[in-house]
């Protein structure tokens, strides 16, 4: 099983925009599958409900979107769906640690939703304490 962490930037000045860093077993999974990408806003993929919560139907998830040289109409998708008490996304296309391409991860359902719950809290925080 894997594990996921969400983390965001919080845009300027850091970055140009606020976006979603999405990390798979400790990998960045949108820089390792294009570099030009940048996660999308943690508002539009952490929502309560949100893209990210997997249904027992498939879904296809944009979660990032080409941001250089410029933005541009390319995305990265992951197809998130839920069977039992595992959660999997497919259709990725990222190195792995030792190089070879990763297509499909599978987590412990708990571990997934309260990651995403926990990112959404700290999101709002982030958002009331400005």
């Amino acid at each position: 099983m894997s594990t996921l962490l969400v983390s965001a930037c919080p845009g300027p000045p850091a970055c140009a925009a606020v976006h979603t860093y999405l990390f798979v077993d400790g990998l960045d999974v949108v820089a390792r599958s294009d570099s030009r990408m940048a996660g999308l806003d943690p508002s539009r993929l952490l929502r309560p409900g949100g893209p990210l919560y997997p249904t027992d139907m498939p879904c296809t998830v944009e979660v990032a979107a080409q941001q250089q040289p410029e933005p541009g109409p390319d995305r990265l998708t992951v197809r998130v769906r839920v069977r039992g008490e595992t959660v999997i996304w497919s259709d990725l296309m990222y190195p792995g640690p030792d190089g070879r391409p990763i297509v499909e991860v599978h987590f412990r359902l708990e571990q997934y939703l309260g990651e995403v719950e926990r990112a959404y809290a700290a999101l709002r925080g982030h958002l009331f304490s400005r």
